[in-house]
């Protein structure tokens, strides 16, 4: 898993005191990890959660919270317990919140503490809402011994279309850090949260660890993808090599991309938590989920190993080394939601073309020629975004995606899709 900014596992270690609270941090982490799969017998973990709901989905806070108090009795030394001061700043935090956005911050945080409830009684929600991520204005921090392990965003941070369409929903991003600590049991109570609120997983990442290794190693899973053992549907996914792999160090080896909704990044997590003095052999196999072009189901979150096996062979031959027991369920791509994707990057395309590119091209076709113009423009390979389409897929969107960016006025944000 990744780490957002701020987090323990984050900060760069200083000095003897610095490894040895990575190193404590790390066994913790294991620990945690072991305890639950030897508990659940489940050998795959959920690593990361993000979902979606409409507002209307929502759910309605208590009267407390709906109608705080005007004033409170100034608190004595003795009633100053934390769940009694953790009431009146969110009491004081509503009472100057704008009328318009009373009912999504107090329906953004009955549903934060409903996933910290789910998540178990050592997560609790910041009583005062913080700045948005992800386009979101605000957020509600879900917290575990005073740092943020996941947030619930509501409102939008403009007024553009794609913002008014945000607006009426919230998002629950849950971290990693989160999910390794949570109660016995939370993947399913989570799971009845999100169907509770109508709500779609945007983002689930499943893990597999080899604590002990992986026969072969790092170098046995590049010669897998070589050997075409990672192939989907007879088709080379892309890949990537991170790390120092000629000294054999913190090496990742991605597999597939997120922007078709499915990766897998294979590293040494041994080396993540511990450092350089680690002397595991640990290995995570981790698989990405995303819902650019897939729609996921929260049963991923019920059983996560089954799902992990319907990646593909490959993916059902680490948990036969792993031993484990499951039935594959396939998430397949969509086509309307292919389609959808090459139109939106066809459209982002052209609006840039036009917007950017236009002056600079007008220049060069009137004044170097149509023979120099021809060998500028010709022969090239297809921008990033669009490079995972093929050509036929282009064709067939460009030309509705030249008109629709006419539609569009200058400046208007192209919006972004949860991962």
């Amino acid at each position: 898993m990744s780490h957002p900014t701020g987090s323990r596992v984050d900060k760069h270690a200083k000095g003897h005191a610095g490894a040895c609270n990575l190193v404590l941090d790390g066994n913790q982490v294991k620990a945690r990890l072991i305890a639950e799969r030897t508990e659940s017998g489940v050998p795959v973990h959920v690593d990361w959660v993000r979902f979606t709901c409409h507002l209307r989905n929502a759910p309605m806070p208590s009267v407390d919270v709906l109608f705080p108090e005007e004033d409170l009795e100034p608190l004595s030394q003795w009633d100053r317990d934390q769940r009694t001061v953790r009431i009146q700043r969110l009491r004081k935090f509503l009472r100057f919140v704008p009328d318009a956005d009373f009912s999504p911050s107090v329906q953004a945080f009955e549903l934060a503490e409903r996933v910290a409830e789910a998540l178990g009684s050592d997560f609790s929600v910041h009583p005062e809402a913080k700045k948005g991520h992800d386009f979101y204005r605000c957020r509600w921090s879900i917290e575990r011994n005073g740092a943020e392990v996941g947030w619930v965003g509501f409102l939008a941070s403009g007024d553009g279309p794609r913002q008014r369409a945000q607006a009426k929903t919230i998002h629950v991003n849950v971290y990693g850090s989160a999910c390794t600590f949570a109660q016995s049991g939370w993947r399913d109570h989570l799971a009845n949260v999100i169907d509770e609120t109508k709500g779609w997983l945007t983002r689930i990442d499943l893990a597999l660890d080899f604590f002990d290794g992986l026969s072969g190693g790092m170098e046995r899973v590049k010669a897998d993808y070589e050997a075409g053992l990672c192939d989907v549907g007879g088709r080379r996914l892309k890949c990537n090599m991170v790390g120092d792999w000629c000294g054999g160090k913190a090496r990742s080896f991605y597999v597939g991309t997120k922007e078709v909704g499915k990766q897998t990044n294979v590293y040494e997590k041994g080396h993540q938590l511990f450092g350089d003095a680690d002397t595991s052999a640990w290995i995570r196999a981790e698989l990405r989920w995303g819902n650019k072009a897939r729609f996921l189901e929260t049963d991923m979150l019920r059983r996560p190993a089954d799902y992990f096996h319907g990646a593909s062979d490959w993916h059902a031959s680490l948990l036969r080394e792993a031993e484990a027991i499951s039935f594959p369920v396939t998430v397949p791509c969509e086509r309307k939601r292919q389609i959808e994707t090459v139109q939106g990057e066809a459209v982002r395309n052209v609006r840039w073309l036009r917007e950017v590119a236009a002056p600079s091209l007008a220049i060069a076709f009137e004044y170097l020629g149509v023979d120099h113009f021809m060998e500028l423009v010709c022969d090239k390979k297809a921008p990033g975004r669009l490079q995972k389409f093929s050509r036929g897929e282009i064709a067939a969107a460009y030309g509705a995606a030249f008109e629709r960016s006419k539609k569009v006025s200058h400046g208007a944000d192209v919006g972004h899709v949860m991962a």
